[in-house]
């Protein structure tokens, strides 16, 4: 039937060659991407899939930086302690050199000068050796998280140890002399006491003692005994005050042992928020009572903060406290070093894991331009064919005036 109204041929053509040029353009879309799924339409599943992928992809990354910079930090404070290391072992050998009798009173005290700058040193580092501004051996940094993963939950936790923080400082202490009576020295701090915090002292010039805080202690000394549940909130808080001898269990020597019938021992008491007394026993006339150095650490330091080697005695004590901190800061850099080797292999794990999941999200994300080339020509193709067949049925209705004339 020859009609001028509907023309099927070129209907058809013309469908097609939109079909064809939509096709086309999907396939210029992807080749100038080189991305398959440009939108959902694409492939919607294709797209949820690497859409998830692309999420695990980014965060492995960023782990991987996480930590390379957690092995920085701890290289920073493996680095400091390595230092500290190297100045235990000189005081120690120092300690070494005091304890010959073949010193005299001014060489010991020209060694211990030394020393005891070398133990200033070694505070300082704690209370300065930082990591992006933040102090990283005070302490504080006992239980750190490194995010090693992609997802919540897979982290590393690294322990920096304590070196310590003098944080605490201590006013000289106003003495009340003996003298037949009970001798007091009343010591006022500043700063802020926390749990194993060594409160250390020396009585007569020649013995050192030192009270370890616990926690109701630390508390008790920071508000001046109102939260001290021990002695009803009064102010009366009694600590605890021990010496630093290897073997012995008594306490420091009030006064001269010419004066007073018992090594009695010193009681150590709350007076105020942030002040302690030491009382001592009553003490002969004429005998003075004495009480010097007072000085707050804490961790690894509070081990040989309150020593020194001005005599043969001081110098053995001191030498087995240098070895006491010597193999706590060996053990701190240990764990360090058995960190930073874990964080290292985890680092290589995560940039493996990356490395496939990308190569997995890239089978179904990118572009296959061999396809896609041959796609290309044969849409081209199509649309030159389908565009000489759309002008040949726009032709074909010619034929129909042949018959009116």
């Amino acid at each position: 039937m020859a009609t001028i109204n509907t023309n099927m041929s070129a209907n058809i053509a013309s469908n097609a060659l939109t079909r064809n040029e939509r096709s086309m353009a999907a396939t210029m879309e992807r080749l100038s991407t080189g991305i398959r799924i440009n939108s959902a339409k694409d492939d919607a599943a294709g797209l949820a899939i690497s859409s998830k992928m692309t999420s695990q992809i980014n965060g492995l990354k960023q782990a991987v930086r996480n930590a390379n910079d957690a092995i920085s930090m701890i290289q920073v404070a493996e680095g400091a302690m390595k230092e500290v290391t190297n100045m235990f072992q000189r005081m120690r050998e120092l300690a070494v050199q005091a304890i010959s009798d073949s010193n005299t009173a001014d060489d010991r005290k020209a060694l211990n000068n030394e020393y005891k700058e070398l133990s200033a040193e070694v505070a300082r580092i704690a209370e300065n050796t930082q990591w992006n501004g933040t102090n990283i051996l005070d302490g504080d940094m006992s239980a750190v998280k490194f995010q090693v993963g992609a997802n919540a939950g897979q982290d590393i936790q690294v322990d920096f140890g304590d070196l310590g923080d003098d944080d605490v400082t201590a006013s000289a202490p106003v003495i009340v002399s003996g003298d037949g009576a009970p001798g007091t020295a009343t010591i006022t701090f500043t700063g802020t006491f926390k749990v194993g915090d060594t409160i250390s002292y020396k009585v007569d010039d020649t013995n050192y003692g030192h009270i370890i805080l616990t926690a109701d202690d630390a508390a008790a000394v920071n508000d001046g005994g109102t939260t001290d549940t021990t002695n009803n909130g009064t102010t009366a808080d009694s600590l605890l005050p021990n010496t630093f001898a290897e073997t012995s269990t008594t306490t420091p020597v009030i006064g001269s042992t010419a004066n007073q019938s018992t090594n009695a021992a010193l009681v150590a008491t709350v007076t105020a928020a942030k002040t302690i007394t030491l009382t001592g026993p009553t003490v002969g006339a004429g005998t003075t009572f004495n009480v010097s150095d007072v000085t707050v650490s804490r961790g690894t330091h509070a081990l040989v903060q309150g020593t020194d080697i001005t005599d043969a005695t001081q110098a053995e004590t001191a030498l087995g406290r240098l070895d006491e901190a010597i193999v706590s800061v060996n053990d701190t850099r240990a764990g360090l070093g058995a960190s930073m080797s874990r964080l290292e292999f985890a680092s290589d794990n995560l940039q493996n894991v990356a490395q496939n999941s990308a190569a997995a999200r890239s089978r179904v994300m990118d572009a296959d331009y061999a396809a896609e080339t041959t796609n290309l020509a044969r849409t081209q193709i199509i649309q030159q064919a389908a565009t000489a067949m759309l002008s040949q049925a726009n032709q074909s209705q010619q034929v129909v005036l042949s018959l009116l004339k």
